[in-house]
């Protein structure tokens, strides 16, 4: 049984003359119960008929009033009588089939009880497409991506339009309601969107292979209509509330779902009746499905990366259109990383960035890949440590190393208090002047140097211009030859090593050509440590 009251029936009965579908008139009577709405429509239809069979044209049939009216009937007009197999009723009634057009009761009572075509407020959404046969297509499709996933959520892109022709249908009952003292707000109607959920997710999960339906989920089916028919349905609002419909580049239509609703806030009721039939006229066609779309949320991919060339960009390295490497750090780790996970896409961050011609040594630097749309999302320690051994067997020039699945929330401990961190390098010195090994030892003794940088003139292009202090923790010098020796640092992260070398131009200060007295340049650099302790390390 519906769960229904008494002081339903009016409205049931409004709803289906006006040409609301089965379940439409189960959410403007606010049921809630999410297996009323999981019945065929075509039976929830014979019973919402069954529900108001009682009442015709308005007028109570209570079966002892009738019974009663009968027999006073029968009193004033003994003198006629009927034969006991014929009552008068059914033969006034067969005469009349035969020989009269119906009256207009008859044919409101045949207009309730004929299949409704398409519904005036829901467009079809919650009949026909609403049942097995659209949760096959969705299925159909979704098996067809191969997609691997544990639960699913259903998210629904209905037109425009639906929320003028529910406001509508929602003015041709709110008269009812409010003469039968029903304290009933708008907001009480299950929207649209909840009722075909309810219907069609454990359908879909179900033809899928029986994965669980739950609210929040990683994996996303994404269903859309349209209706071409009633498109024009919402424009009258651009000019009742021009204020609530703005151009933007990115929107093909003005006529957004949210841009409706808020003018429909706004519009008064008499208003919005000088320029919308209520209720609304009746659609000659359904609305039609959209293509499904299947999203599966990001998945995170986490490890250390070593660079051992002097000509390989962190990321690709493109100037005026021109490609200048043919490949990138980031390039030779994601070919494997996103044929293993079956991702779309992918976007990579690390903890800073070494120049093409520095190498990183050590344990790596931390990087991070966000995948996009996997198709794939749990692979196993096994199959992390076949893809790590992937990526290092692919090339030379790179390794990684304690390669694993992260989430979301990890990512942030990358970047977190990334300019207090301490990097180490190793930087091979070139000097003008001759020195010698006593020359550059006091270097050595020298701790804590506070450094001002100016915007480097090589990235002012892509930095903002600023002076950044920068925090030398120590220095260590190994004699090399007259005019070459090795310097080893440690320090703040964000110092631009090569800048405090050369002094750019006087735009680090102080700086080693400073510091020694002489011109010095800078000619090979290696990261040695990021110390950055993330993500954790895997043993061997």
């Amino acid at each position: 049984m519906l769960p229904l009251k008494e002081k339903d029936k009016p409205v049931v009965q409004k709803l289906l003359s006006a040409g609301c579908c089965a379940r439409c008139v189960l959410r403007f009577c606010c049921v809630s119960v999410q297996a009323a709405y999981r019945k065929p429509h075509q039976e929830t239809l014979k019973e919402l008929q069954a529900f108001i069979g009682n009442t015709e044209n308005g007028k109570s049939q209570d079966p002892v009033a009738a019974d009663s009216t009968e027999e006073n009937n029968k009193s004033h007009d003994a003198t006629v009588p009927e034969p006991a197999d014929d009552p008068p009723s059914k033969r006034a009634k067969l005469e009349l089939s035969g020989t009269e057009a119906p009256s207009e009761g008859d044919a409101a009572e045949q207009k309730l009880t004929e299949e409704p075509s398409v519904c005036v407020v829901c467009l079809g959404i919650l009949q026909e497409l609403c049942g097995t046969t659209q949760a096959v297509k969705i299925a159909e499709k979704v098996k067809a991506e191969k997609y691997e996933f544990e639960t699913l959520v259903l998210s629904v892109s209905l037109p425009a339009q639906l929320c003028v022709r529910e406001h509508s249908c929602w003015l041709h009952v709110k008269k009812e309601l409010r003469e039968k003292s029903m304290a009933v707000d708008k907001d009480d109607v299950v929207q649209v969107k909840e009722a075909f959920k309810w219907v069609l997710q454990g359908l879909v999960a179900k033809e899928i292979g029986g994965v669980a339906v739950v609210a929040r989920s990683l994996f996303e089916i994404s269903v859309g209509f349209t209706h071409k028919e009633t498109d024009a349905d919402c424009h009258f609002l651009a000019t009742a509330c021009a204020d609530c419909f703005r151009p933007t580049k990115n929107k093909q239509s003005v006529f957004t779902r949210m841009a409706v609703v808020k003018a429909l806030e706004k519009i008064s009721d008499t208003k919005f009746l000088t320029h919308f039939a209520c209720p609304p006229a009746k659609p000659t066609s359904s609305c039609s499905s959209q293509d499904v779309q299947c999203l599966h949320q990001c998945v995170f991919v986490a490890g250390r990366y070593n660079k051992y060339s002097r000509s390989l960009p962190q990321t690709p390295w493109v100037i005026d259109g021109e490609r200048r490497m043919e490949s990138s750090v980031e390039e030779l780790i994601a070919e494997s990383v996103l044929s293993s996970f079956r991702s779309e896409g992918f976007n990579f961050s690390s903890s800073g960035r070494e120049d093409v011609d520095v190498r990183t040594l050590g344990t790596g630097r931390p990087f991070a890949m966000e995948l996009l749309n996997p198709h794939r999302c749990n692979l196993s320690r096994a199959e992390m440590k076949l893809l790590q051994e992937t990526i290092n067997n692919s090339s030379d020039k790179i390794k990684v190393r304690d390669l694993q699945i992260v989430s979301r929330e990890a990512m942030g401990k990358m970047k977190e208090g990334e300019e207090d961190k301490t990097k180490s390098y190793t930087a091979l010195i070139w000097t003008l002047k001759p020195i010698q090994s006593d020359d550059i030892a006091f270097i050595n003794d020298i701790k804590d140097l506070t450094l001002d940088q100016k915007t480097p003139l090589r990235v002012l292009h892509r930095r903002a211009l600023a002076v950044r202090p920068r925090v030398v923790h120590s220095m260590k010098t190994r004699f090399l030859d007259s005019h070459h020796f090795y310097l080893e640092m440690r320090t703040q992260a964000g110092t631009y090593i090569k800048e405090f070398v050369h002094g750019d131009f006087g735009r680090t200060k102080p700086n080693l050509c400073e510091l020694l007295n002489t011109d010095t340049d800078i000619l090979e650099l290696d990261v040695e440590s990021v110390d950055v302790d993330w993500p954790p390390s895997i043993p061997e």
